[in-house]
């Protein structure tokens, strides 16, 4: 290597060190309840659960309990994002009678809970915390016991509906369509941030939390559970 060649690398390597966000984030240890990762999720924890009559109904919709560990030096806040991948990207055949969801159709996220400015102190959010019954027009964004919420999903899922409609504030748990032929993955994810405050406000969600906080991210880790609603997928086991 010339002494050019040797210069520019290392010129390289430094601005990498000095860039925010350049460098791989670290690992955090996050634990939905006190279950491993790639369980099933429990039904008090979702939006829906089967019905005995009809298809589906309302659950408990409590948050679980989240912890976390491992957050490194420098941390001055968490961030918590709870989102859904496998959503169908064209909901025309959503829960309708005679109709199947299948497995080839684009799936896109749906963000189930946006929890910022979560103070360095915390390690761990309770069961029930931010959320413990279905609120119908949701639970108000922006400053809450444990950090400032953001919107949901169910904001646009409920934006026609006259019964539901309104802006949903942090935690709403799965209610994947019950017509669907996958098994849904509900990604919980906990950022530690080297800011105490991401300054977001009004009615922000998930895409826009994460943009604020790709250069603050010091750590990162999540835990995936599972949860399906289709009947004939309960049955043969492919839920878990």
């Amino acid at each position: 290597m010339s002494e050019l060649q040797g210069s520019l690398v290392a010129a390289i390597t430094m601005a990498a060190l000095l860039i925010p966000g350049a460098a791989a984030a670290a690992a955090l240890k996050v634990t939905v309840g006190d279950g491993a990762s790639g369980k099933a999720i429990p039904g008090q924890y979702a939006f829906c659960v089967p019905a005995q009559q009809g298809h589906v109904t309302l659950g408990a919709d409590r948050n679980p309990k989240l912890s976390w560990s491992g957050a490194p030096k420098g941390t001055k806040s968490y961030a918590v994002i709870v989102v859904d991948p496998d959503v169908p990207s064209v909901p025309t055949n959503v829960n309708k009678e005679g109709k199947t969801i299948p497995k080839s159709l684009k799936r896109v996220n749906f963000y189930h809970w946006v929890l910022v400015d979560i103070p360095a102190t915390v390690n761990a959010l309770d069961e029930g915390a931010d959320s413990d019954k279905v609120t119908p027009h949701g639970k108000p964004p922006g400053p809450a016991k444990l950090g400032l919420r953001g919107i949901n999903d169910y904001t646009k899922w409920f934006a026609s509906d006259e019964a539901m409609k309104g802006n949903y504030g942090g935690y709403d748990g799965p209610c994947p369509p019950w017509n669907d032929t996958i098994v849904h993955h509900y990604h919980f994810k906990v950022y530690a941030l080297d800011v105490p405050s991401l300054k977001l406000s009004g009615n922000f969600d998930g895409p826009k939390a994460l943009k604020a906080m790709k250069s603050h991210t010091l750590a990162k880790g999540e835990s995936v559970g599972t949860y399906v609603l289709n009947p004939a997928m309960m049955k043969t086991g492919a839920a878990k």
